[in-house]
């Protein structure tokens, strides 16, 4: 973990250093440092290169409102809020509630798995949105569709994003966010469990 940067998990979850779940993660030391190099490398990049950080706080907290995860959520907000657009928070706000649903589903491709296909919402922005979200408006729909419908992903997914003005290299970062917050959230969300089972512990003694 870098020195100047504050472990996000932690902030996330409550650890105070030298605290019970301080000592879980400690002992499992790399997968903690790698986490927070995985934070940094997506939100605070050396060289941020042609996807900008408003687009990455704004994915971001896209992402962690679809999984309905508040801490998380209100932490990219929060992240977005650095830039000064309003406009583009307020849209993205609208898009989670646009977004909300229940997954995983989709369609596999013709074949011994299709009995699994489940239908379920084809999420698209609200053209009232359009000014404000760009180029992120084909983000959010492909974040959704990886968040959702992973068995839907195709070429087809992936042209919208070129078509779009998304390089390869963007789509890249945009698939490597979308992971990380999967990953992230999952993490958060057991911890958050378990300090809550160990207060409660605390409080039955």
């Amino acid at each position: 973990m870098s020195q100047t940067q504050i472990d996000v998990i932690d902030q996330l979850v409550g650890i105070a250093p030298g605290s019970a779940l301080d000592r879980v993660r400690s002992n499992r030391k790399a997968a903690r440092d790698n986490a927070q190099l995985s934070y940094e490398a997506l939100f605070t990049p050396q060289a941020v290169g042609t996807v900008p950080l408003e687009e990455r706080f704004a994915l971001a907290w896209f992402v962690a409102g679809l999984h309905r995860n508040e801490a998380v959520a209100n932490f990219y907000r929060q992240g977005l809020d650095a830039s000064n657009r309003p406009d583009l928070a307020n849209a993205i706000a609208a898009e989670i509630r646009r977004g909300e649903t229940s997954g995983p589903y989709g369609s596999y491709p013709a074949g011994p798995l299709s009995g699994e296909d489940e239908a379920g919402l084809i999420y698209a922005p609200d053209p009232a949105n359009r000014a404000a979200l760009g180029r992120l408006e084909a983000a959010l729909v492909h974040a959704h569709l990886l968040v959702f419908r992973p068995r839907d992903a195709s070429s087809a997914a992936l042209q919208a994003l070129l078509d779009a003005g998304w390089s390869t290299d963007d789509i890249v970062t945009l698939s490597q966010l979308v992971a990380f917050l999967s990953f992230q959230i999952r993490v958060v969300t057991g911890l958050t469990a378990l300090a809550a089972s160990q207060q409660q512990s605390v409080a039955a003694e």
